[in-house]
């Protein structure tokens, strides 16, 4: 395991579609490990490869009830709204309003290579959308609903 760098907003790479994991091997799995020693290091909620320059759909979330590891997840279903301030590891010291689904259920598969779905509401499902917007190239900061200021 191994903490990476967490690229920051103005990097190419942030911008740029994730690639789909064609097989969860030794690397995924490294890959998944040294993600999670990243995010927790930056105390942060979630990663996305991209923001360590890794075009893969992997996305790890941990909102303080323990780590979820998604490989090429994808949303299948949204319900209500929520409007809240949103940041994000590779936009330091800044927050913005951002609205987003109350409710959201993913598809995605775990290390083992097992299809599994997760319903997040609230708080997990803010972190879904923001992480998995990620792997489309997009920033919270394209979605903010007023300006973004200092924290």
């Amino acid at each position: 395991m191994a903490l990476r760098e967490i690229v920051q907003i103005g990097e190419d790479v942030l911008r740029k579609k994730a690639k789909v994991v064609e097989k969860i091997d030794e690397k995924i799995i490294q890959l998944l490990d040294d993600m999670a020693d990243t995010m927790y290091n930056a105390d942060g909620v979630g990663l996305a490869a991209p923001q360590i320059s890794i075009l893969k759909r992997v996305v790890i979330i941990d909102i303080g009830e323990g780590l979820i590891e998604l490989i090429n997840p994808e949303i299948i279903s949204t319900s209500g709204e929520q409007t809240g301030d949103e940041g994000c590891l590779s936009v330091l010291g800044k927050s913005a309003v951002v609205t987003r689904p109350n409710v959201v259920t993913v598809r995605a598969y775990n290390r083992e290579g097992q299809l599994f779905e997760i319903t997040g509401r609230e708080l997990l499902a803010r972190a879904l959308c923001h992480e998995i917007d990620h792997l489309e190239g997009v920033l919270y900061v394209d979605r903010a609903e007023s300006e973004i200021i200092d924290i």
